[in-house]
C-alpha cells in the first residue's frame, strides 16, 4: 500500500462557484488606504509625509497657518499661541511637530498633521527665539527677561535646566543669536556682557558653560553652514566677533573691523536678521548695518573683498539654496521692495515689487520656489525664481516668518 496520499481536485462546477469569492477576498486583503490629496485636511485615517509642509506666522492674531508646498496651499489654521509679533520656529527631528516661540515668552508645540497644539509653557517674560538640539531631545529657549536660557524636555515640555546670562560681575544680559552645535551643545551671545556662550546639556541637570569675549552689544548671530564659525553681528560697533568652533581655545576674533570708518551712519529703522546671512560660493553675503550695501567677505580670509550697492537698509540677504543668486529685502520705508544679486557678476540683477511689507522669504530646499510674506497686503506670495514671476499665493492676515520643516536637517535653524 502507497504512503503517498491521494489529492483531490474540486469538480469544475464547484470551482466555478467559488473562485469569484475566492479573488474578492485577495483583492480586499490588498486594498491600500491612499494618501491625503494635496490641499485635504489631515486626519487619523489618512496618510501624509511631512517634508513639503510649513508653517506661517500670521502675527496679529496670534496663529500659525499649516501649509504644503507641493500644492502651494493652505492646509489649516492652528490658534492660541499668544504674542507673535517677533517669532521663530524649529521642528522636530521627524518634521512632525512644529516649536514655536512667541515674544510672550511662550513655547507652544504644534502637531502638524493633526493641526492643533500639543502642548505651551509660557518660559519667561519676553523671549525672541530659540532651538532644538541635534539628537531632537532638547528645546532650549534664549530669553529677554529675565536674560539666560532654558532647556526643555522636547516630548514634554518639562523644564530640566537653566542657565541665568549673569556674568562674574553680576551684570544681567539679554541673550540673542541662539544655535545649535553638535552633542547637544548650544552657543548664544550676550548683549550687553558682550560675551559668547558655549552651554553644554549632555547632562541637562549640570549644564557645563564656556565663555568668551563678544565684542560691543552683539544682537544676534549665526552658524556658517559648514558648522565651523559661530559669527556675532554688533551693534556697539562696525565689525562682528567670529568663534572657530574647531579651535575654541583661541577665543574669538574681530572681522570687518571698522567698515563703516569715516562715513555717517544712518538711522536704523529695523536690525537686519543674521540668520538670513548667507555663505555661498566661498563668500559670506553680510547687510551692513545702517547702510544701503550689502557686504561681500572672503571665507577663507574672513576679509572684504566687495561691497554690492542696494536699494535700501538690508534686513534679510539670502542665499537661494545653489548659491546662484542672493535675494535681499529691505527695512521700512522701502519694505515693499526685493532685489537679486548675482553671485557671479557681483551685481544686482532684478528689482522686485512682490507687495506691501515683505518681511520674510524663505526658499524651498532646492531653490525653484520663494515665499514671501507681504504682511501690509495680508497676502503670502511665491515667486519662481528662475522668472522672477508670480506663480502663486494665498490670503494670510498680517504674515511674518515663513518656515518650512526642511529646516529640521539643518544645523542652526
Amino acid at each position: 500500500m502507497s504512503s503517498q496520499s491521494t489529492v483531490r481536485l474540486a469538480p469544475p462546477l464547484l470551482w466555478a462557484a467559488i473562485l469569484p469569492a475566492i479573488v474578492w477576498l485577495l483583492s480586499a486583503c490588498s486594498t491600500v488606504t491612499p494618501a491625503a490629496a494635496p490641499g485635504a485636511a489631515a486626519s487619523d485615517s489618512s496618510l501624509r509625509g511631512t517634508g513639503d509642509l510649513g508653517v506661517v506666522i500670521e502675527r496679529a492674531d496670534g496663529r500659525v497657518k499649516i501649509v504644503e508646498t507641493s500644492g502651494r496651499s493652505v492646509l489649516a489654521t492652528v490658534e492660541g499661541l499668544g504674542d507673535l509679533s517677533h517669532a521663530s520656529v524649529v521642528f522636530s527631528r521627524d518634521a512632525r511637530h512644529a516649536f514655536v516661540f512667541g515674544r510672550d515668552g511662550g513655547l507652544t508645540k504644534v502637531d502638524l498633521l493633526q493641526a492643533r497644539i500639543v502642548g505651551r509653557v509660557l518660559q519667561a517674560g519676553n523671549s525672541i527665539g530659540g532651538s532644538i538640539s541635534h539628537d531632537g531631545r532638547l528645546i532650549v529657549a534664549q530669553n529677554y527677561a529675565p536674560g539666560g536660557v532654558k532647556a526643555f524636555d522636547a516630548d514634554t515640555l518639562e523644564l530640566l535646566a537653566e542657565v541665568p546670562a549673569i556674568t562674574e560681575g553680576g551684570l544681567r544680559s539679554k541673550v540673542v543669536g541662539l544655535a545649535d552645535l553638535p552633542g547637544r551643545r548650544f552657543i548664544y551671545s550676550l548683549f550687553e556682557a558682550g560675551e559668547i556662550w558655549i552651554t553644554d546639556f549632555s547632562d541637562p541637570k549640570n549644564p557645563q558653560t564656556q565663555r568668551f569675549a563678544g565684542g560691543n552689544q552683539p544682537y544676534d548671530a549665526l552658524v556658517t553652514p559648514n558648522g565651523r564659525h559661530y559669527i556675532a553681528g554688533l551693534f556697539g560697533e562696525d565689525g562682528l566677533a567670529m568663534l572657530d568652533l574647531w579651535n575654541p581655545e583661541q577665543g574669538s576674533r574681530k572681522i570687518l573691523a571698522g567698515y563703516g570708518r569715516g562715513e555717517e551712519p544712518l538711522p536704523v529703522f529695523k536690525m537686519p536678521h543674521l540668520r538670513g546671512w548667507s555663505v555661498a560660493g566661498g563668500k559670506a553675503y553680510l547687510p551692513a548695518i545702517g547702510r544701503h550695501e550689502v557686504l561681500v567677505v572672503d571665507t577663507e580670509s574672513w576679509q572684504e573683498v566687495a561691497r554690492v550697492p542696494v536699494r535700501s537698509q538690508p534686513v534679510f540677504v539670502m542665499a537661494r539654496p545653489d548659491g546662484r543668486e542672493i535675494w535681499v529685502n529691505f527695512a521700512f520705508p522701502d519694505n515693499g521692495w526685493v532685489q537679486v544679486i548675482d553671485t557671479v557678476s557681483g551685481k544686482v540683477t532684478h528689482t522686485l515689487q512682490p507687495g506691501r511689507g515683505i518681511l520674510h522669504m524663505e526658499f524651498l530646499s532646492k531653490g525653484h520656489e520663494v515665499w514671501l510674506s507681504a504682511r501690509d497686503d495680508n497676502k503670502v506670495v511665491i515667486y519662481d525664481t528662475a522668472t522672477k514671476q508670480q506663480i502663486g499665493g494665498f490670503d494670510s492676515a498680517s504674515p511674518s516668518g515663513i518656515f518650512f520643516t526642511t529646516r529640521a536637517a539643518r544645523t542652526g535653524f
